[in-house]
């Protein structure tokens, strides 16, 4: 808080002081002239004649001062008491052990007398964090998370530049999100205390401390799941680790504890047997002794969909390309690859979302089938006249360029990696046919031919939305060497995998056509708000929002919470705010004219129990936290002398700020008008007596 201490002023002229002189024998000698010889002014009261030759004098003495250009110097001080920050941990695992009660009424009383004692000196702000930071919570104890690294940032943030006095940290000193504090940059210049909550006791304790699992599985696919479980003080007994989905027990297995700090990693493999989110739930049976049981339990969630995007691989003959291109593609579990040559395929093409041919012959049957289908492709090779794929090709020959590539600095489809940009310069060059090229106006290049040292503006690979359908072209043979190259560089295929999976997945993407449109995660965390946004297209696909959607959500007992969309500039957005742990469906309406579009979907609420996980306090933590930062590590029962330690320390003290400013003095509106007051004063008075 700043506080206005005193405002002084002092004349700055660009001349000699002596100059000043002047101005006043100006205006003296201009009101002896004017009222000593002015026979009319005879009949005028002496001091009356005084007065209005004073006006005169004074209007004049100004006017021949503001002459001189003057300056007016203001001088501003300001004081800034010290800021005194008080962030209190507001996370569960404050309360998960012997002295939740103490936590929950004495020691609140103590801090908020702690607080009222600096406010007398100081400026005290009061933060709580956990996964958030926020000033306008109360003692709740109720945070799913611990993030004390971004509390640095807020803080940082907030008070840059600021008298920062002190802060105080009041935690357990154990966090699961974000960055080790004790590590984290921080460049207020301000000590750091730290009061050291929780209870440092290992007690009895077993846990599944964590689950690891892929986010989603493919119908009648199996899946690994790896459960880490902990276990403290409980050496020599047995618990027993089970997993089930609803009242099917589908996994348990005994686990012997062999030692005091015991840890474990159990992996089994689950079937995909339904489409959909499934829950599952891990339960360790609570052994004798154990003073916390929430961690025993944990629930985790798979989105199983119905089945992978088929991709076919069409070649006119083997080729190492078809190679490349295959292993870059199984890389990505989202699809399934099938691979032919060309005069032995005669399959309907219905079934894939992309096909891929390799120098595929322009009298093959399957050119034709691509021509009455609708299927994305991607052509590599010279591209037969048969297909449109947005790159015109006269002037062939059977003579080849050895080319290499160069990307665009531009390319509006898909994002490319600097890495990969970087990649692209140094690889080796590909054959391709020589001819004269012409791009059509849909087209997107990708990359460009370079020749020798020469940068054309021929394409090598570019994408055309031809229609309904998607294609690709890459015209050139060698792809495989640039998989080596990748390699060869960095040990991995990772850049390669990388633009073919990208044109992959940007050719596969089916276009939306809907008329209603929702958008929403699959999965959310229990302390985050379900959100969803929407889209309600007219019959010429223009966006509009003009009618009400509306939406259901129903939980696992069929219960519905219906909501009604806000409108957004062309869209619709929803927060649904935080839903307890399940799973949940929605049903999504809205009506256009006299036509209604429904959708449907479904989402999962996961629970957090990393709070619960661990519950020993991390005094050790908190106490470098302190010395690396210039404070001290006090117990909440030291409260008391937080405030005398802040008051002995000579570096938190009262800031005053000095500002100076020059104005010059023939800008001021109020002298200018005092001016002309003293003018019209005198005019006035002349005028009134009859002397003009």
């Amino acid at each position: 808080m700043l506080t206005h201490l005193t405002i002084l002023f002092s004349l700055i002229l660009n001349y000699p002081v002596w100059f000043v002189i002047f101005c006043v024998l100006t205006g003296a000698g201009y009101s002896l002239i004017l009222y000593y010889r002015d026979n009319k002014l005879n009949e005028f009261p002496l001091w009356l004649i005084y007065l209005i030759s004073s006006l005169r004098f004074l209007g004049v003495s100004i006017i021949s001062l503001l002459l001189l250009s003057p300056l007016l110097r203001s001088t501003t001080k300001t004081s800034e008491k010290p800021v005194i920050i008080i962030a209190q941990d507001n996370s569960e695992s404050i309360i998960h052990n012997k002295d939740s009660a103490f936590y929950r009424v004495e020691y609140q009383e103590k801090l908020n007398d702690l607080a009222n004692e600096l406010s007398e000196k100081y400026e005290v702000k009061t933060y709580w964090f956990g996964d958030k930071i926020t000033t306008d919570r109360t003692f709740t104890y109720n945070e799913k998370q611990t993030d004390i690294s971004s509390l640095f940032e807020e803080l940082e943030n907030r008070y840059s530049g600021r008298n920062v006095g002190a802060i105080i940290i009041a935690s357990d000193g154990l966090y699961n999100k974000g960055y080790n504090p004790e590590y984290t940059s921080f460049s207020l210049k301000a000590p750091v205390y730290t009061i050291a909550m929780g209870d440092t006791t290992i007690r009895k304790d077993a846990a599944i401390a964590k689950v690891a699992h892929n986010r989603f599985a493919y119908l009648g696919n199996k899946f690994p799941v790896q459960i880490v479980i902990s276990a403290h003080r409980l050496k020599g007994l047995t618990t027993e680790l089970s997993v089930s989905k609803k009242d099917e027990k589908l996994f348990s297995q005994q686990i012997i504890i062999n030692n005091n700090s015991f840890n474990s990693t159990v992996t089994l493999i689950l079937d995909a047997k339904e489409s959909g989110i499934q829950r599952y739930h891990i339960r360790l049976a609570v052994l004798p002794g154990e003073s916390n049981t929430a961690n025993n339990e944990q629930d985790f969630f798979i989105d199983v969909r119905d089945g992978r995007e088929k991709i076919l691989l069409v070649a006119n003959a083997p080729h190492p390309d078809i190679a490349a291109i295959k292993d870059a593609i199984e890389n990505n579990q989202n699809y399934e690859v099938e691979t032919a040559i060309a005069d032995n395929f005669n399959q309907p093409l219905k079934k894939y979302s992309l096909v891929v041919l390799h120098q595929v012959n322009a009298a093959s049957k399957i050119i034709t089938d691509i021509r009455n289908s609708e299927v994305p492709v991607w052509y590599i090779g010279t591209p037969p006249p048969a297909l449109s794929l947005g790159i015109n090709m006269n002037g062939m020959s059977n003579k080849t360029n050895e080319v290499e590539a160069v990307m665009t600095t531009s390319f509006p489809l898909f994002t490319v990696s600097d890495e990969l940009r970087n990649l692209i310069k140094n690889m080796p060059a590909v054959q391709c046919p020589f001819g004269n090229y012409r791009t059509g106006t849909s087209a997107n290049v990708l990359l460009y031919q370079k020749i020798g040292i020469v940068e054309t503006q021929t394409p090598l690979m570019s994408f055309d939305p031809n229609g309904e359908r998607k294609t690709a072209l890459f015209i050139g043979d060698g792809l495989w060497k640039w998989r080596l190259r990748d390699y060869a560089e960095h040990s991995s295929h990772k850049l390669f995998n990388e633009l073919i999976t990208k044109t992959i997945q940007y050719l596969s993407t089916k276009v939306d056509k809907s008329f209603f449109r929702i958008f929403q995660k699959n999965n959310f965390y229990e302390n985050e708000a379900i959100e969803f946004d929407a889209e309600v297209y007219n019959a010429s696909y223009e966006l509009i929002n003009e009618p009400d959607v509306e939406i259901n959500i129903i939980n696992s007992d069929n219960k519905k919470f219906p909501f009604v969309f806000s409108k957004t500039t062309n869209a619709y957005h929803l927060n649904a705010g935080m839903l307890p742990v399940g799973q949940y469906r929605f049903e999504a309406k809205v009506k256009v004219g006299d036509k209604q579009y429904r959708q449907n979907g479904e989402f999962s609420v996961t629970a957090l129990e990393v709070e619960t996980v661990n519950t020993v306090a991390d005094h050790h933590l908190l106490f470098n936290m302190a010395r690396k930062h210039g404070g001290e590590m006090v117990y909440p029962n030291e409260l008391g002398k937080l405030n005398t330690i802040l008051q002995q320390r000579e570096d938190i003290k009262t800031v005053v700020y000095s500002e100076k400013k020059l104005t010059d003095l023939i800008n001021l509106k109020w002298l200018f008008f005092a001016l002309l007051s003293i003018l019209t004063l005198e005019w006035f008075i002349r005028k009134q007596n009859g002397a003009y």
